[in-house]
């Protein structure tokens, strides 16, 4: 049954073509409601890409919130300089979230003269992009019938950096909380790091694709030694894979483990020491990615070590139906020789890949407007 037309708008600080996990929910939420025939508008920051044959394709009309002024502090110099540029980088993100508390501005400024929407939805990270829907939406002007804030990773319950968020920000999270008529989290375990007063807005909404779209190839075991893959970033201490890499040399089994990452300096010890069984490549793009994942035997997994963010990889995971060896800071890393010899009885469990159908994620967003 078709469902009613709609039109919606979308606002994100990325957009195809970049290879990040916010850029793959604006583009697949915009593409997917543009395919079931509603008017979709999304604004994002100018880029500089050309995007003449993607629109041609898709019948989306894209706006620009402008070019961003505030750069992000590179880090680069000698040893001092560095330090001191990242002590200015951290504590300017923290006092202020600079740079990206300048999409609160452009994004107010913008929606100044957008009204009579069905439905907006704000992606986040990064958060201003919500505060500025919230700077301009009032009684008078609500942008949208129903505004759907999405949430990738929460902001003052996030528990994966070194640093908490100042306290007054917990003002700004509920300031724009009671603004928003729904707030969207990718699984149940994400709620519980939201405060108590904004539970009855929450809806489980995970992140979504065309699967039908995706040529995933069929596995088939490899002659020789085993071959297991990760791919994303590492964080010290939390997704560290020092551990595992020592495990590995000294069992002394025979083994290729590819890892796809942009952080190749935690590995070059161990790739000293371990030469042509680790195989350190930069990022591909998604649909490559998921290619090679798909031949692999098993994959790795890095736990956040929280409840309340899982690592957005093990969607790709759970596509390509490969086994998973998630490593968590209690983990018996022992278990790896059991992966290499081929048992994966202690495979990590995820959802269907059916779950992240992008026509099922569309569905439940529809659903929320029919409902407020």
């Amino acid at each position: 049954m078709t469902m009613q037309k709609r039109k919606i708008l979308i606002l994100s600080a990325t957009f195809y073509p970049a290879n990040s996990p916010r850029s793959f929910r604006t583009t697949e939420l915009a593409k997917e409601f543009a395919r079931q025939g509603h008017e979709v508008v999304v604004y994002i920051p100018h880029n500089g890409f050309d995007y003449s044959a993607f629109l041609q394709e898709h019948p989306i009309q894209l706006k620009h919130l402008g070019k961003l002024s505030y750069k992000p502090i590179k880090l680069k110099g000698k040893k001092m300089e560095m330090l001191l540029r990242r002590g200015v980088k951290r504590a300017l993100g923290l006092l202020f979230e600079f740079p990206s508390i300048e999409l609160m501005f452009k994004v107010s400024r913008h929606l100044k003269e957008e009204s009579g929407y069905d439905m907006l939805i704000s992606i986040a990270v990064p958060y201003p992009i919500h505060w500025g829907i919230a700077r301009i939406r009032s009684g008078r002007n609500r942008i949208a019938k129903t505004w759907v804030a999405d949430c990738g990773d929460p902001y003052m319950g996030e528990a994966t950096d070194s640093f908490r968020k100042l306290f007054y920000f917990k003002y700004v999270e509920k300031w724009f909380f009671r603004k928003t008529d729904f707030i969207s989290v990718p699984f149940e375990g994400a709620r519980s790091a939201y405060y108590p007063e904004f539970q009855e807005k929450i809806r489980i909404i995970p992140q979504g694709f065309r699967l039908d779209e995706l040529a995933i190839p069929e596995y088939k075991k490899k002659e020789g030694c085993p071959v297991f893959a990760y791919a994303g970033s590492f964080i010290p201490g939390r997704r560290d894979p020092g551990p595992l890499l020592d495990c590995l040399l000294k069992n002394k089994a025979e083994f290729r483990f590819i890892v796809y990452t942009s952080q190749s300096g935690m590995l070059v010890p161990f790739k000293k020491k371990l030469g042509e069984k680790l195989i350190i490549r930069d990022y591909v793009s998604r649909d490559d990615l998921l290619l090679v994942l798909a031949g692999m035997d098993f994959l790795i997994n890095f736990d956040n070590n929280t409840h309340t963010q899982l690592p957005s990889k093990l969607i790709d995971y759970a596509i390509t139906g490969r086994p998973i060896f998630n490593i968590s800071s209690d983990t018996d890393l022992s278990i790896i020789m059991e992966f290499l010899k081929g048992d994966y009885s202690r495979k990590m469990d995820l959802p269907p890949s059916s779950d992240y159908d992008i026509r099922t994620v569309v569905k439940k967003f529809a659903q929320l407007q029919n409902s407020n």
